[in-house]
C-alpha cells in the first residue's frame, strides 16, 4: 500500500517535470492539470529548491527529491521489517 503511494507520487513528480517542457496556455485543460500537479508536488520540490537552486536554467531538485523519496521509503521499510 505504501509502496503504491510512493510510486504514484514519483510518477506525479515525473509528469510535473514533463509539463515544464511544453508551453501551457492559461485557462485551458492542461493548465488546470498543471496547477493541480503544482499544488501536489510543488511544496515537496520547494524543500529541495531551497537547498539546490537552479543552475544554468536547469532545475535538479526533482532528481534529488526522487532520490530522497526513494531513500526515505527504503529506510522506512527496513526499519519496519
Amino acid at each position: 500500500m505504501l509502496s503504491t503511494l510512493v510510486n504514484f507520487y514519483e510518477i506525479l513528480i515525473v509528469v510535473y517535470c514533463l509539463f515544464s517542457f511544453f508551453p501551457i496556455r492559461q485557462g485551458g485543460f492542461m493548465y488546470d492539470v498543471a496547477m493541480v500537479l503544482n499544488s501536489l508536488v510543488g511544496p515537496y520540490l520547494n524543500l529541495f529548491r531551497r537547498i539546490i537552486p537552479p543552475m544554468g536554467g536547469l532545475d535538479f531538485s526533482p532528481v534529488i527529491a526522487l532520490l530522497a523519496l526513494n531513500l526515505g521509503f527504503r529506510l522506512l521499510v527496513n526499519i519496519l521489517l
